[in-house]
């Protein structure tokens, strides 16, 4: 089991219920699964892109991700429908919480001049979205071998019903959340 995941069980759903007082263990907001998602518009002209950045959202997360191909065609981004222009992962259980470990302690403080996350990016029903400029703060990523530096987003699913439960149960986890936008 991961360390999170024992966290979870032992800590957080003591301190959730606390705060918010549950009476039903079924209401304790609870981590769903992450997904992780790269647009890359780029791919339009150079299709080897796509498949670099397939291979090193497979490298961080331990999952093969799955290509993402275009629904519309937009003509002035010269885009056709079914042109393979993006990539992401849906980790669920293990894969999930050793994510959240990884990125919690070693990605996010390694991110230059980093003072926490916003608290905005919430969506109203307690989920979470973090978007990372540039893939190199994962320790797998080898800097050498980087054709394109791209950005990536992060999505926390969370059973949580509002945007407070959320962000209680994610501080509880570790996230960094920034002090200067309180929300």
């Amino acid at each position: 089991m991961s360390r999170l995941k024992e966290r979870y069980d032992k800590d957080i759903k003591d301190a959730l219920v606390k705060e918010f007082g549950y009476k039903n263990p079924m209401e304790i907001p609870k981590l769903h699964k992450i997904v992780l998602n790269v647009g890359l518009g780029e791919a339009i002209k150079n299709s080897k892109l796509l498949d670099e950045v397939v291979e090193e959202l497979g490298v961080i997360t331990g999952q093969r991700p799955v290509i993402q191909k275009a629904r519309k065609s937009i003509s002035n981004f010269k885009l056709r429908e079914g042109m393979k222009i993006g990539t992401s992962v849906t980790l669920r259980k293990e894969k999930m919480w050793a994510f959240m470990d990884k990125l919690i302690s070693i990605a996010l403080p390694r991110i230059r001049d980093f003072r926490g996350i916003s608290t905005k990016a919430f969506d109203g029903r307690g989920n979470y979205t973090l978007g990372l400029r540039e893939q190199l703060v994962f320790p797998e990523i080898n800097y050498d071998k980087v054709n394109k530096v791209h950005g990536m987003n992060i999505t926390f699913v969370t059973s949580a019903r509002t945007d407070q439960e959320c962000k209680v149960l994610l501080r509880e986890f570790g996230m960094p959340f920034s002090d200067k936008a309180k929300s």
